[in-house]
Order: structure tokens, then C-alpha cells, then sequence
């Protein structure tokens, strides 16, 4: 390399070095900001689910401490007073509540419990539903025949994940109201339905045998012979 190419490249060099020390002295702090922000939304990140995870251990606790409670309206006031910021975790804790205060006999304050749960418009509707499912199965003499018929009914509309269980209540208040033929009927149809659980299959069954029925299982092959 000749002495002219050197120096060349020495200058050439030479006005690169300053055309990054000029970029770095206009652009340097953007290169700051970034590594602040990097570092601090690392920072932050790392308190956040420090928070998330201490209320969540907090809540849990509390939960816990509610349950061992032996008496069952102790219990069901205890899981009362815990605060639940989430909905869906407060769901829980309301359902919790709610059997609590059925096992304590207080019917009423069970109901409005779960009504609170059905009512919440924030919560999915599985939540929601499974939760009128048990006001209205847990109502007894609080709601007429008529109303409760027509609050399982609603459930009892094909796609609804509690279509068969709303059936069965159904059912039951065929046989509340004297309806034992409606109420055989819709046994026998809840016996054979394809969506049909074992445990309540086992339960129609039973329901059928007791009301003299004899189940049938296959009234498909029934209806070619």
C-alpha cells in the first residue's frame, strides 16, 4: 500500500470516527432512553407480578383461613368479609359463600349470594348461569312452582351446558306438581339423550324405578321391533 493509499485511509477512517462521535452526541440519548426504559419495564415488570403473586397468596389465605371454620355460618361470614378485587376469583368465593350459608340452613342469603354471581354482567356466562342454576335449585319454597319451572326452562334451551341438569329439576317439579307421566317422560328422555352424564343417567334411573317406570334404555329398537 503506498504512502498516498495510507493516508487515504487514515482520513477516511478519521471522518468516520467523527461522523459517530456527531451522531452519538445528537442521537445518544434516544440509545439512554432505551436502555432506561429497558431497564426500569424490567424493573416494573418484576414488581408487578411480585404484587400480582403476594395478593394472590394473600386471598388464598384468606380463603383458607374461612374454611376452617367448623360452624358453617362462621364459615359462610368469614368467606364474606374477605375482599376480592377479581371477579372471576370472587365468583369462587361467592359459590364458597353460598354453600356455606345453604349448609347453615340460610337458604335466603345463599340465593341472593348466588344471584350477586349471576347478576355480574363482568363474569362469563358459564359462570353466571351455573350460579342461577343454584338460586333456582336451592330456592325450594321461596319461589313458586311456576317460577321455578320457568327460570329451568331458560337452561333447558338447547346449546346451554346445563340443558340436562335444568331436565332433571324439571322433572323433579313434575313430580311436585303431580305430573307423574310429564315426569316419567322427561326422565326417560333425559335417560337416552347422547349427552347424558352416567351420574345422571344412574339418577333417572332411579327416579323411573321409584315412580314404577321401568327404564328403558334403547327405545330406538323398541320403536323397530
Amino acid at each position: 500500500m503506498s504512502d498516498t493509499d495510507s493516508f487515504i485511509e487514515e482520513v477516511t477512517e478519521e471522518v468516520r470516527r467523527d461522523r459517530l462521535y456527531g451522531l452519538l452526541r445528537r442521537y445518544g440519548w434516544i440509545l439512554v432512553l432505551a436502555i432506561v426504559l429497558i431497564v426500569g419495564g424490567t424493573a416494573w415488570q418484576s414488581w408487578r407480578n411480585e404484587q400480582i403473586r403476594s395478593k394472590a397468596e394473600a386471598l388464598g389465605d384468606g380463603i383458607l383461613s374461612a374454611l376452617d371454620a367448623t360452624d358453617p355460618a362462621a364459615r359462610a361470614a368469614s368467606l364474606g368479609s374477605v375482599l376480592v378485587e377479581d371477579p372471576g376469583a370472587d365468583a369462587t368465593r361467592r359459590f364458597l359463600q353460598a354453600a356455606s350459608q345453604l349448609e347453615a340452613g340460610d337458604v335466603a342469603d345463599a340465593r341472593e349470594t348466588l344471584l350477586g354471581i349471576e347478576n355480574n354482567a363482568e363474569l362469563p356466562l358459564i359462570y353466571r348461569q351455573i350460579a342461577g342454576f343454584k338460586a333456582l335449585a336451592a330456592a325450594g319454597e321461596l319461589l313458586g312452582i311456576e317460577e321455578r319451572r320457568s327460570g329451568f326452562e331458560g337452561l333447558a334451551q338447547p346449546g346451554n351446558p346445563l340443558r340436562l341438569l335444568a331436565e332433571e329439576q324439571l322433572g323433579l317439579i313434575d313430580i311436585e306438581s303431580g305430573q307423574v307421566d310429564a315426569a316419567m317422560d322427561r326422565f326417560q328422555s333425559i335417560l337416552t339423550d347422547a349427552e347424558t352424564t352416567p351420574g345422571l343417567q344412574q339418577r333417572a334411573v332411579q327416579v323411573i324405578v321409584a315412580l314404577g317406570g321401568e327404564p328403558d334404555l334403547n327405545p330406538a329398537e323398541h320403536g323397530n321391533n
